[in-house]
C-alpha cells in the first residue's frame, strides 16, 4: 500500500474494446481497464479540477485477472455506486468494491474470449456478458444464479441493458446486426435490426423513455404516408418503447426505433480536418465509431470520428449538418481514434470521459465543450527517465510504447503538462540523456540500435522529426552519456568540434562516440582509443554502461564480466580497474560536485545483476602518481539489502551521500551511503523497478518508472517502510507475476550482455499501429517477458534476451507448443574431440602442455612427439597429417553409431569424395547433397553418382525427382519412360516430352494415347479428348467426349467432328443432342443443333412439326401443374385459321426455307428410310410423340407434293401408333387436329382404283369413329344419366330441350356404323383364338422348364407345383388337341383376303359393347348389328362375360 500523495502516469487504458471505462453513477470516480488491471480515478469537485491521485496509487488499482480485462461497468443503483464489474479474456468476471479495492464475487461462466459487459441499469446485481461465440450469460450475483442465451451464431461486439425495461437487452455483432432479446421467461428475440455492413462497436440506449416523433424525423414519416399535410400530431407521439443509437466501422450512426423494429435515423460521419493530428497521412485511416447519450438529452448524441475529434449531434436540427465539434482550441481533441466515451452529473455540470488510442483521459464540460482536462498515460515498460540539467523540472521519460514524454513537472496550471514525441522512434525508448548546456537538446536510444537527437524546446517542436545518428548499434541501446570529445574528435582546432559529444552504449558491447555537429557522419567506437592510448592488445571486456564524471574528467565504463574500468580525459588513458563486482555492471553513477566536501565528488556507486551496491573513492586513485593502473578490489561502502538485480540508480543533488536505487524486488530504497544505513523504501509499484530519479527541485520527492507501465512521483518523508523487503516482497511480486499466462521456457545460458532492465523486455510499442490483434497485446494484456526475466532472475548469472527476436516472437504467442520451442541441439560432427575438450580443468591444462612440446620439437625439425598420437584430438592444431587421423577416427565412429551423414561431411572436408560415393550408392543412402558435389570427382562419376540415385529415388517411390535427375544428364528417354509406367503424365512426362523431343517422335504420340486411356477409363471425358488431339485422332476424341452422353458433350463432340470432317459422325452426334434437347423440351436448341447439317434437314421439319403439335397439344390441354422444365418455343407467326397441315408447311417454308417441291420429294425420301420400331405402353411418352411426329411429317410432306396415297398411309401409321401404345386420349387429340372433319375430304382426293389406299382410308376412318363413339359415351347428356340411374328410358321420357341433342347423337352414332364390320369381327375372333392357343403352348413350355429344372426336389414339391400349374387350366388338354386347334385357326385366318390384314382396325366387338352400353340413345337397327356380332363371334370368354346382360 503506498503512502498517500503519490502522483502517478498511470498505464493506458486498453485498446478496441466496446466498454473499457466507466464513470460511477454518484460521480465520485472514474475507472479504465488498463492491462490486466483496473485503475481507479477521484473525479474533482470542479470541471476545471485535475485528478490529483489514484485512490491511494497501489491501493486505487483492481487486481486480479491475468490476463487483458476486455469489459469494465460501475453498478448504477443508489447505495450501491461503489460496485464495479470487469471482464478478462481470461475468461473471469470479477465484481469489486471501488471504494474497499477489493473483490466481492467472481465466476468463470463463459468457454469463449469475452468480449463485452454491461451492469444492468435498473436490476442491481445483475451482469450482462457476451462472447466471441455469441453466448449470452446473465449472472445475478446475490443469488448466484446464471442464465445462458445463444440469440445468434455471431461475434458479439458490444451489448447494453435497457435504462428504461429491465429485461431488454441490445447486441451488436461482428458482421453488422443489431438484436434486442427479452431475457425474461419468455427468452425471444424481439427484433433483428439490420442495415449496418460492418462491425458493431457500440450500442446506447436514449436516457428518455418514449419514441416522439421529432422534426427531423419528418422526412421519413412522410414517406412512410403516416404524418398527413408533414404536421405532427400528439396523437402520432409513441409514448412506449425507447430509441436505441448504434456506431459501426461503416462510418454510420443509426437510430432505431424499439416498438416498430427498423431504422429512424442514419448519420453518415462528416469527412472532419483533423487538428493536431499525429499520425502519418500514409497511413490508412482507422475507425472506431464510439455512441454516447448523455443523460436527460433525449435530442443530443456524442460519438468519435475518424482521427480522434468529438462530435454533438442535434438529432432534432434539420438539414445536412447536424454535428458540432467538441473542442473549440487547437489541441483540446484527441490525435487518434477514440474507443470510449462515459459522463457523469457532477454538481450543475456534465462531466463527459473518453479514452483514446492517442492514450490520453481526457475530461469535458458538456456545457462548453471545451477539454477540462488531460490525463496522460504509458503504453509500455518505464526505461529512463532523465531530468533536465537547464530546465528544471523537465522529466524526459523513455516508454516501450515507442514515444518520449516530456513532463513539465513544475507547471502551475496542470499538473500533468506532458509532451509527446514520436516521429521517427518506431522501436522501444531504453535510453535518455540531456545535453548539459544546451536547452531542449534531448537524446535517446532504442530497442533496434538507433541513437538520436530531439529538439523538445523550440515552437515546431512536437512535429519536428529528430536528428537520427547514421551509426546503428546492432542491439538495444542501454545508456546514452554527454561528456568532452576523445581521439579523433578532440584532434581538431579551437570551434572545429561541439564542446560535448554523445556516447552510446549497446547491448553488442559497443561504445560509440557521435559528434552532435554531424549526426549523419560515422561514429567512433571509443575501443580503438583505448587500445592506442593503453597499448592494449587483448580482447577488451563489452561495455554494459557509461557515466562520466560531471567535471568532464574522468570516464567510467562498466563491463559485462563486472569490471569497472575509470579512464582519464581526453586520451582515455586507464588509471583503475574495479573488481568488485562478478556480474554484469547495471548502473553506474558519479556523485555531484556541488556539496561542501569536495572529496565526496570521488564517490562512485555501481549496481550489478547481483543485488548489493557498491561505492568506492577514487580520490587516491586519481591522486596517485602511478604509471600503470591499480586494480581496486576493496569497496569504499556496501549497501546491502535488496533482494535482486538493480537496474538503475542516483544521487540525491540536495544532500551529501545519499542515494537511490531501483531494483527487480519491486522496490526503491534511499540510503545514508556514509553511514551504510537505509533510509526508506517505496513499494507503491506492482512490477519491477528499471529506472530512478530523484527530483532536483524537491529534496523529498523522487521519481520511479517499473514495467507496470507507470512512473510514480513519491516522497520520502511518507513511507512507512525503511528497508527493501528481505524476501517476502520477492515471493509477493513473483505470485503476482505468475498470475500471468506463462509459456515455458528452457532456461538455457545465453552470452553474457546486459540487465534485464536494459534488455528487449516485452512491452507495448503502437509507432507503426500494424493491426488490432498486435496492438492488443502490445497495449499491456500481458507481459510474457517480463515474466521471462523474472524466470532469469534465479539464476546465478546473466541470462540476456537481447536482440533475440525468435524468444520474443514465441512470448508473444503463447499458443506455440512445447516442440517449436525446444529447438533440438544439432549433432556434434566432432563429437570425440568435443569430448575429449570437455573433461577436467587439469588435464585440459595437461593438453596445452603437451601440444606445446609437440609443436615446439617439430619448429626444431623433430619427429613428432609420440605423445600426440594418444591425444588424436589435438590433430586440430598441428599438421595435416595428424588432422586426417583426427578425420579418420571421427568418421569411424560416425558410421558406428549410425550417422553416414556426418560421415559423408568429414570426407568431404578431408577431400575423399569417390569412397563416401560409392558406399552411399551400395546402402541406398545417396543425397542430394552427395549429388551435388560428385562433379568434383569427376564427370563419369557424377554421371554414375545421378544414375544410382535415379534408382534409389525409383525405389523410395520419388518418381518425379527421379527422373528430374535423368535429364540433368541427358536421359530424356529414359525420364520419360520412368514417369510414363508410372503415371505421371500430364506435367511430368508428356511436358518433358514435348519440351525434350522432336514433334513427330512416336514416344509423344504413344504418351498422349496412354494418358488418354487412362483418363477415358477414370471418366475424364474432356482431358482424354484433349490428349487424342494432341495425339492427332480427332476421331478418337470426337467418340470420347460424347461417351457421357449428356447436351453439352454431344454437342461440343458434334462441333468438333465438324471440324475435323467428319460430317456423318456430325450428323449423327447432332441428331442424338437435338433427341435430348427434346427430352428437356428444348426445340429451339434442337434446332439449333440440326441447323449445322444440310443431311438433317429432314429431321429439322420433324422437330418443327413435332413443336407445333406439342404447343397445339398443350393450348387444347392446359395442366395446372407446372412443368420443373418450363419449355422453350421458337417466337413463330403461326396462322391458326388454316388446318393444322397448312399451318406446318407454312412455317416451313417461311422459316425453314422449304422452297421447292423436289425439296420436299428428298426430305420425304430421307424420312423414309428411317424406320422406328412400334410403339407399346412402355413407350416413354414424348419418345412416341417424336415417332407421331415422324409419321405426321411424312403425311405433311406427302400432302405438300400431292401424294393423297401416302398421305393416309402416314397418317394411320400416327393414330395406330398411340392405340398401340394405350394412350386413347392422345389418339382422339390427333384425329380433331389432323382431321377435324373427318376422313370424308380425304377420302375424295383418293383414287378409288387403288384398293390399298382406300383400305387405309377405311381404317382410320374406323379409328376416327372409334374415337367418337367413345366420346359419346363418355359425355351422354345429364338427364338421360339421371333417368338411366331411376330405370327409365330417356327415349319414352323425353323433353322439349333433350329431343334435339337425341337425334343430334343418335346421327352421329349412324356414322360409327363403319366400325361394325362383319368380316373384321371374324379376322379378329380368329386372331384372338390363335392368340389363346399360343398362350397354352407357352404356358406349357415354361411349365416343362420348370418341372426339368427341380428334378433335384422332392416328389411331393413337384407334383404340387404341377397342381398348381395346372389349377390355372380349367380343362386339361393334350399337345396334340392344341396343335390342331392352331393349325385349324390358321387355316381361317388364311382364307380371309389380305387387304383386311395390311392395316390396323379397332376392336370390332369391343364397339358392339359401348353401342350397347349407351343404351336407348343407340338407334335400333345399330343395336341389333351389334347383338348379332357378339353372338357369332364372341366366342372369346371375356366376351361372354361382358354380354351376358345383353345376350339373356
Amino acid at each position: 500500500m503506498a503512502a498517500a500523495g503519490v502522483r502517478v502516469l498511470p498505464a493506458s487504458p486498453n485498446w478496441y474494446s466496446s466498454r473499457c471505462s466507466d464513470a460511477s453513477s454518484d460521480g465520485r470516480l472514474f475507472g479504465f481497464a488498463a492491462r490486466h488491471r483496473v485503475c481507479a480515478v477521484a473525479v474533482p469537485a470542479g470541471s476545471r479540477g485535475f485528478p490529483w491521485r489514484f485512490l491511494a496509487v497501489g491501493a486505487g488499482e483492481l487486481i486480479g485477472h491475468t490476463d487483458r480485462i476486455s469489459g469494465f461497468a460501475f453498478c448504477r443503483c443508489p447505495g450501491q455506486s461503489s460496485l464495479c464489474a470487469s471482464s478478462s479474456d481470461d475468461g473471469s468476471v470479477k465484481i469489486w468494491d471501488a471504494e474497499a479495492l477489493a473483490p466481492v464475487a467472481g465466476y468463470s461462466l463463459h468457454q469463449n474470449t469475452i468480449s463485452a459487459l454491461h451492469w444492468s441499469p435498473l436490476v442491481k446485481d445483475l451482469i450482462v456478458s457476451g462472447d466471441e461465440k455469441g453466448i449470452i450469460v446473465c449472472y445475478w450475483h446475490n443469488r448466484s444464479d446464471s442464465q445462458q442465451f445463444f440469440p445468434e451464431p455471431r461475434t458479439i461486439f458490444c451489448l447494453t441493458c435497457s435504462p428504461h425495461h429491465e429485461n431488454l437487452v441490445a447486441i451488436g455483432y461482428k458482421d453488422g446486426m443489431v438484436v434486442i432479446i427479452d431475457i425474461s421467461r419468455k427468452r425471444e428475440v424481439l427484433h433483428r435490426l439490420r442495415g449496418h455492413d460492418d462491425e458493431i462497436h457500440c450500442l446506447a440506449w436514449c436516457p428518455v423513455p418514449g419514441e416522439e416523433r421529432l422534426p427531423a424525423w419528418q422526412d421519413e414519416l412522410q414517406e412512410e404516408g403516416e404524418v398527413p399535410n408533414g404536421e405532427l400530431t400528439q396523437s402520432t407521439a409513441v409514448k412506449k418503447g425507447c430509441y436505441l443509437a448504434s456506431g459501426s466501422k461503416d462510418q454510420t450512426i443509426r437510430i432505431w426505433s424499439c416498438t416498430r423494429g427498423r431504422s429512424v435515423m442514419t448519420l453518415k460521419l462528416p469527412p472532419t480536418k483533423r487538428r493536431g493530428g499525429a499520425v502519418d497521412p500514409a497511413v490508412k485511416e482507422r475507425i472506431w465509431l464510439t455512441v454516447h447519450w448523455p443523460s436527460g438529452r433525449s435530442t443530443e448524441i456524442i460519438s468519435s470520428c475518424f482521427g480522434g475529434e468529438l462530435l454533438l449531434w442535434d438529432l432534432s436540427q434539420s438539414g445536412k449538418r447536424k454535428w458540432t465539434l467538441l473542442g473549440s482550441s487547437e489541441g483540446q481533441n484527441h490525435s487518434r481514434i477514440v474507443f470510449n466515451l462515459s459522463s457523469v452529473k457532477l454538481q450543475d455540470k456534465e462531466l463527459l470521459f473518453s479514452i483514446s488510442m492517442d492514450r490520453d483521459v481526457k475530461c469535458w464540460d458538456l456545457s462548453t465543450l471545451d477539454c477540462s482536462w488531460t490525463m496522460p498515460s504509458l503504453g509500455g515498460f518505464v526505461y529512463s527517465l532523465a531530468f533536465s540539467p537547464v530546465d528544471t523540472g523537465c522529466l524526459a521519460i523513455g516508454v516501450g510504447d515507442s514515444m518520449i514524454r516530456v513532463w513539465n513537472t513544475l507547471s502551475m496550471n496542470n499538473i500533468y503538462d506532458v509532451k509527446t514525441f514520436w516521429q521517427s522512434i518506431k522501436s522501444k525508448v531504453t535510453a535518455l540523456s540531456w545535453h548539459p548546456t544546451k536547452e531542449g537538446c534531448l537524446a535517446f536510444g532504442t530497442d533496434d540500435g538507433k541513437v538520436g537527437i530531439f529538439d523538445t524546446f523550440s515552437s515546431s517542436a512536437k512535429n519536428k522529426p529528430p536528428q537520427i545518428s547514421s551509426t546503428y548499434h546492432k542491439k538495444t541501446v542501454y545508456t546514452l552519456a554527454w561528456g568532452p570529445p576523445t581521439p579523433p574528435l578532440s584532434s581538431g582546432g579551437e570551434g572545429e568540434q561541439p564542446s560535448v559529444t554523445l556516447y552510446s552504449c549497446a547491448g553488442e558491447g559497443i561504445v560509440f562516440q557521435h559528434n552532435p555537429w554531424k549526426l549523419n557522419g560515422e561514429a567512433n567506437d571509443i575501443n580503438k582509443v583505448i587500445r592506442d592510448t593503453n597499448s592494449i592488445k587483448h580482447k577488451l571486456p563489452a561495455r554494459t554502461e557509461i557515466s562520466w564524471k560531471p567535471d568532464g574528467k574522468l570516464l567510467a565504463l562498466g563491463n559485462e564480466d563486472g569490471s569497472i574500468e575509470i579512464f582519464q580525459a581526453p586520451n582515455l588513458k586507464l588509471l583503475c580497474t574495479i573488481q568488485q563486482h562478478h556480474k554484469l555492471i547495471n548502473a553506474i553513477r558519479w556523485h555531484h560536485e556541488h556539496g561542501s566536501q569536495p572529496e565526496l565528488s570521488y564517490l562512485i556507486a555501481s549496481g550489478s545483476i547481483n543485488a548489493t551496491i557498491y561505492v568506492h573513492n577514487l580520490k587516491s586513485v586519481v591522486e596517485s602518481s602511478s604509471e600503470s593502473p591499480l586494480t581496486i578490489t576493496e569497496p569504499f561502502r556496501t549497501l546491502a539489502g535488496h533482494t535482486a538485480k538493480i537496474t538503475s540508480l542516483s544521487w540525491s543533488p540536495h544532500h551529501e551521500g545519499r542515494l537511490v536505487s531501483a531494483c527487480y524486488d519491486g522496490t526503491a530504497q534511499v540510503w545514508d551511503v556514509m553511514k551504510e544505513e537505509p533510509l526508506c523504501n517505496y513499494r507503491g509499484h506492482q512490477g519491477r523497478l528499471l529506472s530512478v530519479q530523484w527530483s532536483p527541485v524537491d529534496s523529498d520527492s523522487v521519481y520511479t518508472g517499473a514495467d507496470d507501465f507507470s512512473v510514480h512521483k513519491w516522497h520520502i518523508s511518507k513511507q512507512e517502510h525503511t528497508r527493501p523487503p528481505q524476501g517476502k516482497k520477492s515471493i509477493e511480486l513473483e505470485k503476482k507475476r505468475s498470475m500471468q499466462p506463462k509459456v515455458k521456457t528452457k532456461k538455457k545460458k545465453k552470452p553474457i550482455e546486459k540487465s534485464p532492465a536494459k534488455q528487449d523486455l516485452s512491452d507495448t510499442m503502437n509507432g507503426d499501429e500494424s493491426g488490432k490483434e498486435m496492438l492488443l497485446e502490445e497495449n499491456g494484456v500481458s507481459d510474457h517477458e517480463g515474466e521471462k526475466a523474472a524466470q532469469e532472475a534465479e539464476l546465478p548469472d546473466k541470462v540476456s534476451t537481447t536482440g533475440n527476436n525468435q524468444i520474443i516472437l514465441v512470448q508473444w504467442f503463447p499458443d506455440s507448443s512445447d516442440a517449436s520451442l525446444k529447438k533440438r541441439k544439432p549433432r556434434s560432427i566432432l563429437p570425440f574431440s568435443t569430448f575429449m575438450d570437455h573433461r577436467s580443468k587439469d588435464e585440459l591444462h595437461q593438453d596445452c602442455l603437451r601440444l606445446a612440446a609437440c609443436l615446439k620439437t617439430k619448429d626444431n625439425n623433430e619427429d613428432m612427439s609420440p605423445d600426440l598420437k594418444d591425444r588424436i584430438h589435438l590433430g586440430l592444431f598441428t599438421d595435416r597429417a595428424s588432422l586426417h587421423k583426427m578425420i579418420d577416427v571421427e568418421g569411424k565412429q560416425h558410421l558406428e553409431n549410425g550417422h553416414p551423414e556426418l560421415f559423408q561431411q568429414l570426407m568431404l572436408w578431408k577431400g575423399d569424395m569417390k569412397g563416401v560415393l560409392q558406399a552411399a550408392a551400395e546402402r541406398g543412402e545417396l543425397t542430394d547433397q552427395l549429388v551435388a558435389i560428385s562433379p568434383m570427382v569427376g564427370y563419369q562419376a557424377w554421371v554414375w553418382t545421378v544414375e544410382a540415385f535415379a534408382k534409389q529415388l525409383c525405389f523410395q517411390e520419388q518418381y518425379v525427382k527421379a527422373a528430374s535427375h535423368l535429364l540433368s544428364i541427358h536421359k530424356v528417354y529414359e525420364a520419360v519412360e520412368l514417369l510414363k509406367v508410372n503415371h505421371f503424365y500430364r506435367l511430368e512426362a508428356i511436358v518433358i516430352a514435348k519440351a525434350r523431343l522432336r514433334p513427330e517422335d512416336p514416344v509423344l504420340r504413344d504418351l498422349y494415347t496412354s494418358w488418354a486411356a487412362l483418363l477415358e477409363k477414370d471418366g475424364h471425358y474432356s482431358m482424354a479428348a484433349k490428349c487424342y488431339l494432341g495425339a492427332s485422332s480427332p476421331y478418337d476424341a470426337v467418340k470420347v467426349l460424347a461417351k457421357k452422353g449428356d447436351v453439352t458433350s454431344l454437342k461440343t463432340a458434334a462441333e468438333l467432328a465438324l471440324i475435323s470432317g467428319e460430317e456423318e459422325l456430325s450428323a449423327t452426334l447432332s441428331f442424338r443432342c437435338a433427341q435430348d434437347f427434346l427430352l428437356s423440351r428444348n426445340w429451339v436448341g434442337a434446332q439449333a443443333v440440326l441447323r449445322q447439317h444440310k443431311t438433317l434437314f429432314g429431321q429439322r421439319l420433324v422437330f418443327c412439326l413435332n413443336e407445333l403439335l406439342c404447343k397445339c397439344l398443350s393450348e387444347r390441354n392446359p395442366s395446372d401443374r407446372k412443368s420443373p422444365v418450363p419449355p422453350c418455343y421458337h417466337n413463330w407467326d403461326l396462322n391458326r385459321e388454316t388446318s393444322f397441315f397448312d399451318m406446318v408447311i407454312e412455317v416451313w417454308q417461311n422459316v425453314l426455307g422449304m422452297d421447292s417441291t423436289e425439296q420436299a420429294t428428298c426430305a420425304w425420301e430421307q424420312l423414309c428410310s428411317i424406320e422406328h420400331p412400334p410403339s407399346t405402353s412402355n413407350t416413354h411418352p414424348k419418345q412416341m410423340l417424336f415417332h407421331i411426329s415422324h409419321d405426321l411429317t411424312l403425311a405433311a410432306l406427302s400432302c405438300h407434293t400431292a401424294t393423297w396415297d401416302e398421305a393416309v398411309k402416314s397418317i394411320l401409321g400416327a393414330v395406330s401408333r398411340s392405340y398401340d401404345a394405350g394412350n386413347f386420349t392422345l389418339m382422339q387429340e390427333i384425329c380433331s387436329i389432323i382431321l377435324p372433319e373427318g376422313c370424308d375430304n380425304l377420302r375424295h382426293k383418293l383414287e378409288s382404283t387403288n384398293s390399298q389406299s382406300m383400305d387405309a382410308c377405311r381404317s382410320l376412318e374406323g379409328f376416327v369413329a372409334y374415337g367418337l363413339l367413345y366420346d359419346l359415351w363418355w359425355n351422354a347428356p345429364k338427364d338421360s344419366l339421371v333417368l338411366q340411374k331411376a330405370g327409365l328410358d330417356p327415349v319414352l321420357c323425353p323433353s322439349e330441350t333433350s329431343s334435339v341433342d337425341l337425334l343430334d347423337r343418335q346421327s352421329k352414332l349412324r356414322g360409327c356404323e363403319v366400325l361394325l364390320s362383319e368380316e373384321i369381327a371374324a379376322l379378329q375372333n380368329t386372331q384372338r383364338d390363335i392368340a389363346e392357343v399360343q398362350q397354352i403352348l407357352a404356358d406349357m413350355i415354361r411349365q416343362h422348364q420348370q418341372l426339368c429344372s427341380h428334378l433335384s426336389k422332392t416328389v411331393t414339391h413337384v407334383t404340387c407345383s404341377f397342381l398348381d400349374s395346372k389349377d390355372e387350366v380349367k380343362e386339361p388338354i393334350t399337345l396334340p388337341e392344341l396343335t390342331k386347334q392352331l393349325l385349324k385357326a390358321k387355316q381361317k385366318l388364311a382364307e380371309f383376303p389380305d387387304n383386311l390384314k395390311v392395316f390396323p382396325f379397332p376392336d370390332v366387338l369391343e364397339c358392339c359393347l359401348v353401342l350397347l352400353h349407351i343404351g336407348s340413345q343407340c338407334p335400333p337397327e345399330l343395336r341389333e348389328q351389334a347383338l348379332d356380332l357378339l353372338r357369332k363371334d364372341g366366342s372369346a370368354n371375356i366376351y361372354k362375360k361382358a354380354g351376358r346382360r345383353f345376350l339373356t
